[in-house]
């Protein structure tokens, strides 16, 4: 290859949980043969007309519907959706590392071995520039006052988890820093966090990932760069040049993938990826309590909190995502409630992030009118 029952966390965590959160027990009636059609054709079209190809989800009244346009890898003529075919999550694998650190802050309450969003990471990496001074909370909201760049800079190495996690420190130690509160988005602080969480459970990172949520949800389509099986393939990457589709091929490299663990190392399909968002809500990965205390910690200064984005009043929920070198682009917008919303990967774009979130936008609109935001 190229390459539950919500569960009683609200008394741990000391939470109110606002309605928002609390997921839906309502059963909405099964979409006709008919709907389906019509929302197939609608997104297809949507997508033809925009020169984007990929594979969505969309999630109508809590049912989602998978939609694919297009080809995976152009030159073999493997088609979106193709059931051998991953696709990289890039920064929406965020939110799963820090859904492990809630899970690992409340393994460790009344230990010895306890962390909380206020613990200092000096405890875990002594020789880390202003370490006793940044918490896990500063990392998990990107305001660790760590700017380091070059995260995404193909270096031609394939890094085992521990030594990336040693280049980034090294990297940031070489880097002045902005203040400690200051949000500053940085790949560095959830790469910090996957070597946090090696550090509490004595596990690789990809074991716990294992662990945590793939064995967990059951998922057949989810796998960390590494791991993808022989008889799948990861998505190519192409863009349209304003005449002709299906140019400039560009995919993940795993020099590229092993440089970020826990923070952009992941690969799934969109039907996977949405049964991750529910499983942080549905006491599968996180109970609601807990997704409400990842996206509300202490140091959040921006929407920003734990990997996602909350937007209108808490009732959305939403991150992008790309890596550097290539021509996809990643995004997701859902009601909190998990009802409805979408789940785009795309894998041809015009490189242009407004471009392919005014594609999503006109999709999430057919889904329910007046609920989303265009960014």
């Amino acid at each position: 290859m190229k390459k539950k029952i919500i569960t009683l966390a609200v008394a741990m965590l000391g939470l109110s949980v606002p309605a928002a959160y609390i997921p839906s027990v309502q059963t909405a009636q099964a979409a006709t043969a008919e709907e389906k059609s019509e929302m197939r054709s609608f997104v297809r079209n949507t997508m033809a007309q925009n020169h984007v190809r990929g594979s969505v989800v969309v999630i109508k009244d809590g049912q989602p519907q998978q939609i694919s346009y297009g080809y995976a890898w152009y030159g073999k003529r493997i088609g979106n959706g193709n059931q051998k075919v991953v696709y990289p999550t890039a920064s929406l694998q965020k939110v799963l590392t820090g859904a492990m650190i809630v899970q690992l802050i409340n393994e460790t309450a009344n230990t010895n071995n306890q962390i909380t969003q206020y613990t200092k990471i000096s405890r875990f990496y002594p020789n880390l520039k202003n370490a006793n001074k940044i918490t896990i909370g500063n990392l998990l909201t990107h305001t660790s006052g760590i700017t380091a760049t070059g995260t995404e800079v193909n270096r031609g190495i394939n890094y085992s988890e521990e030594n990336a996690i040693k280049w980034i420190v090294n990297n940031a130690n070489a880097t002045p820093n902005t203040p400690i509160g200051t949000y500053y988005y940085n790949n560095t602080n959830y790469i910090l966090l996957a070597g946090i969480i090696r550090s509490i459970t004595g596990k690789s990172y990809e074991q716990n990932f294992q662990e945590r949520i793939i064995n967990k949800l059951g998922l057949q389509h989810t796998f960390l760069y590494q791991n993808i099986p022989g008889s799948m393939t990861d998505s190519i990457s192409y863009i349209w040049n304003g005449s002709k589709n299906y140019q400039n091929a560009a995919y993940v490299k795993r020099s590229l993938a092993s440089q970020l663990p826990g923070a952009g190392n992941l690969f799934s399909t969109p039907k996977d990826y949405y049964k991750m968002q529910v499983g942080l809500m549905d006491g599968s990965i996180l109970s609601s309590s807990d997704f409400h205390y990842l996206t509300h910690l202490k140091a959040k200064t921006t929407e920003y909190s734990g990997g996602v984005y909350l937007k209108n009043n808490d009732t959305l929920k939403m991150a992008y995502g790309n890596l550097a070198g290539t021509h996809f682009a990643d995004w997701f917008q859902m009601t909190t409630d998990n009802q409805n919303g979408l789940v785009m990967f795309l894998n041809q774009t015009v490189d242009n992030e407004s471009a392919a979130k005014a594609v999503g936008y006109q999709i999430l609109n057919h889904i329910k009118p007046n609920t989303f935001t265009s960014k």
